[in-house]
């Protein structure tokens, strides 16, 4: 059954700007893993911008109840490839409150913006 549905939509320049004028945002907004490849490169805007959408598009999926902590979702790739979150703390908390049991996550990024869509199912 499906609890929640979130899909969020930004301008990668937008993404890229906001965290070049406020560096401390990156530490806010995402944890290492998320900031930089396995490989530990930087991400690109691309990829930072469609990981934002996608915590914007979880909190929409869940309510968007505020309180949440950013770095609680954590968008990992897959061992296939595929986005897919790793939830703790604060968006944990509110997830067993929807009676959460799967989120499905799909980011895309072309023409300068970046998206994402969530499907929480329970």
């Amino acid at each position: 059954m499906i609890i929640g549905i979130g899909v969020d939509i930004c301008q990668v320049d937008r993404v890229a700007a906001m965290l070049e004028r406020h560096p401390g945002l990156m530490d806010r907004l995402f944890n290492s893993a998320e900031s930089h490849t396995a490989d530990g490169r930087p991400r690109s805007a691309d990829s930072l911008a469609a990981r934002f959408c996608a915590k914007e598009a979880l909190a929409k999926a869940l309510g968007s109840p505020g309180g949440m902590s950013w770095l609680d979702a954590e968008v990992i790739t897959s061992a296939n490839g595929a986005p897919e979150f790793v939830i703790r703390g604060t968006v944990a908390a509110r997830a067993a409150e929807c009676a959460v049991q799967n989120i499905r996550l799909s980011l895309s990024h072309d023409g300068g913006l970046a998206t994402a869509f969530v499907i929480c199912e329970g």
